[in-house]
């Protein structure tokens, strides 16, 4: 017990020491928003600075032992570890300089770098999985076949896993129910979930769009990722630096597991993230448009190991919180 408490004691220290970090940097207002100079946050996390590629300029390689990070000038493009991942603001090249915003080093960049742990008697015990849709909402639809049906599907399997590893495992719907998108976080918040997660499978107008995308609540005063106004405030911001997290891991597994096309993660402002009263993401299993990931959204054997991989990144996430394990 001595040892534990000592070593959560360094964790919240080094976590303190890197925070001070971040509040020492120099802030540069760029239309209308603040950001810092990349040198400065690079020199501060010991990341090594290079550019890459045929075009001059133009893609940022940030890395050390642990991370590898890559940003492309004048866009919300990034990834973070060879995972796709989407910025708050753009990052920004000014007159030879660099700018990364405040918002993406605090929220989307420092938790993955220097996750903040929970304290002993705050680990994760109960998780809310939400099946998307149900009863009167059929979700997406390919001929007879109806999101509904699989998501609900893909829960059972999550829930049989996450009960073996030793869970409590709660679901906003366990049948074919409608139930209204407030009521779903709800759901999670009466049970005091330490997680929610919200199934869903995607559509487009091209039958040749697909991959998994994992998306986490867009913090306040940005938008989203497909665009949007700019988000208020809500309950589910207090937990910005563990949802960018938790997507974060869950995206990296879905990939590396199953090896669908990345779409990334991304940031929106569904209803169901907004009041979760903690760490939540909604993820996009792929496409019910694209024949072939139709096949495999319809195949058990495809939903077992979706599943499977589901519950990897909840490990990954659990162990980076509760042990400080580097990425």
């Amino acid at each position: 017990m001595r040892i534990a408490a000592l070593l959560f004691f360094l964790a919240g220290a080094l976590g303190a020491l890197a925070d001070n970090s971040l509040a020492n940097l120099q802030r540069t207002v760029l239309f209308g928003r603040n950001y810092i100079r990349m040198t400065e946050w690079a020199k501060s996390c010991q990341l090594d600075l290079r550019w890459v590629g045929a075009v001059k300029e133009k893609d940022l390689r940030a890395t050390n032992a642990r991370t590898r990070l890559l940003f492309t000038m004048d866009s919300y493009k990034a990834q973070v570890n060879g995972i796709n991942f989407t910025l708050c603001l753009p990052v920004v090249f000014q007159k030879g300089v660099v700018y990364i915003s405040a918002v993406d080093v605090e929220i989307s960049l420092h938790p993955l770098l220097f996750p903040e742990t929970v304290a002993p008697n705050s680990v994760i015990k109960t998780i809310c999985l939400d099946p998307g849709h149900g009863g009167e909402d059929p979700g997406k639809m390919d001929g007879r076949m109806e999101e509904k049906r699989f998501t609900l599907l893909l829960s059972e399997e999550v829930e049989r896993l996450l009960s073996k590893a030793g869970f409590k495992v709660v679901r906003t719907r366990t049948r074919d129910q409608t139930v209204k998108l407030p009521a779903r976080p709800g759901i999670a918040n009466q049970h005091e979930a330490d997680l929610f997660i919200s199934l869903h499978y995607n559509a487009a107008p091209r039958k040749t769009v697909d991959g998994v995308e994992v998306f986490c609540l867009a913090p306040a005063g940005t938008i989203s990722s497909d665009g949007g106004k700019s988000a208020p405030s809500y309950p589910g911001h207090a937990y910005d630096g563990r949802n960018t997290l938790l997507a974060y891991e869950v995206q990296r597994s879905l990939v590396k597991r199953l090896g669908m096309n990345d779409r990334g993660v991304k940031r929106s402002q569904f209803m169901v993230l907004l009041t979760a009263q903690m760490p939540a993401i909604l993820i996009e299993g792929g496409f019910m448009t694209n024949p072939e990931e139709a096949a495999q959204i319809y195949n058990a054997d495809h939903r077992k190991r979706m599943a499977s991989a589901i519950v990897d990144g909840i490990l990954n996430y659990q162990k980076r919180v509760e042990n400080q394990l580097r990425p």
